[in-house]
């Protein structure tokens, strides 16, 4: 587990509040299967009973008609979003557009950078590991340019960064390569399919409604032996604030609401890449911790990064004497010697190709000339076919 420290330190203090973004002041961030499968207590959890199964009911949005496309600054593209009708909306996508929108033109938004930063150079990092350059490259759900900042033109030609939040685009970081913003749905992507070398995406896609559906517009964007570099949120993302939330909500009101967002098991992300048409995949998981000063802390950095609750089935907001409630089982449950609390991130990190004839295949079933019940003897083996 990898420790990260935001730009205000443990011992700084509450920030100045700020203005409630829309979605009102439930502001947990994405997070993964229902607490009862994280890591709460047991006994804890058992106490919640039946009720336990009630966390995720999503609600469906009818069907309306694709908005005409959104005008923007110069320099800048702009789509309209779609969805797929046999999808089930789990998220409101316009109101999370909107909190998107609203972190981003804030004056001290760079403050709440530092968890996207560091996954974006590890993203870039896997970029880095494959020997060769890609002229023509997307990010999917770009934001200020995350995972741009950390490349350099001697590996990407053009990089186009899409992301449905307009203000994250007009102020993306400057890099040394050329970019090109275009203001589109991350559940739509609109490009012909064979276009690009790379597509990458970091800490976006948990917030999508058809993830197979994008996985599969990604494949389709991609040329042959193009390459796939994501990175999501994972199941024990936040797992201390689900737990607290939960539990006081418990105790102080009979009940809970879901106040953290469902989110894909690590164990579906290869599966759905499968189906999607990649080839050659490889995931693996990490582990960020922030410390903070407290539960009020974690929830106002979530709200700066854009990262607020916009399941259909949020709780509007939450009574004061619960979240003081939670804010204390927190600091009991899981805060540290010093005083502080910690917030934990788990990253899922993907990559996946497209098939092209030149890759490697596998061998043809039973055509192998050594055992792996002899691989233990692979020595004397070696020994005997040299002589």
């Amino acid at each position: 587990m990898r420790k990260v420290r935001p730009s205000r330190g443990v011992g700084g203090g509450r920030p100045r509040m700020r203005p409630d973004p829309p979605g009102g002041v439930d502001r947990a961030c994405a997070a993964g299967p229902p607490a009862g499968e994280g890591r709460c207590p047991a006994a804890m959890l058992r106490a919640a009973g039946p009720l336990w199964g009630l966390s995720l009911r999503p609600r469906v949005r009818p069907l309306r008609p694709s908005p005409p496309p959104r005008p923007l600054g110069p320099g800048t593209l702009a789509f309209a979003s779609s969805s797929s009708p046999a999808a089930v909306n789990l998220f409101d996508r316009e109101l999370k557009r909107k909190q998107k929108d609203w972190a981003a033109r804030q004056p001290d938004c760079v403050q709440y950078d530092y968890l996207r930063e560091e996954v974006g150079g590890q993203v870039a990092d896997r970029v880095y590991d494959i020997a060769r350059d890609f002229p023509l490259a997307l990010d999917v759900g770009s934001g200020r340019g995350y995972i741009a900042q950390h490349l350099n033109k001697e590996t990407v030609g053009k990089f186009f960064q899409v992301d449905i939040s307009k203000n994250a685009l007009k102020n993306a970081v400057k890099t040394e390569i050329s970019t090109v913003s275009v203001l589109a749905d991350e559940e739509f992507l609109p490009f012909k399919e064979n276009t690009f070398d790379l597509v990458v995406s970091s800490l976006s896609l948990h917030w999508v409604n058809d993830l197979p559906r994008a996985f599969k517009q990604i494949h389709e964007v991609l040329k042959p032996d193009g390459v796939f570099i994501g990175a999501m949120f994972g199941g024990d993302t936040l797992y201390e604030l689900r737990c607290s939330l939960q539990l006081a909500e418990l105790e102080r009101e009979g009940g809970f609401s879901p106040h953290v967002s469902p989110f894909t098991a690590v164990n579906d992300i290869g599966h759905l890449l499968g189906r999607a048409g990649f080839n050659t995949l490889t995931v693996d998981t990490d582990e960020i911790q922030v410390n903070f000063p407290g539960m009020f802390e974690v929830m106002e950095d979530l709200q700066g990064m854009g990262e607020s609750n916009c399941s259909w089935n949020r709780k509007p907001l939450l009574h004061r004497e619960t979240m003081l409630a939670a804010a204390a089982i927190y600091q009991e449950m899981y805060g540290n010697e010093d005083g502080s609390v910690p917030a934990t991130f788990q990253i899922y990190y993907m990559i996946g190709w497209k098939y092209h004839d030149s890759q490697a295949r596998p061998a043809v079933r039973g055509s192998a000339t050594v055992s792996f019940g002899d691989l233990g003897k692979i020595n004397n083996l070696v020994s005997q076919r040299k002589e």
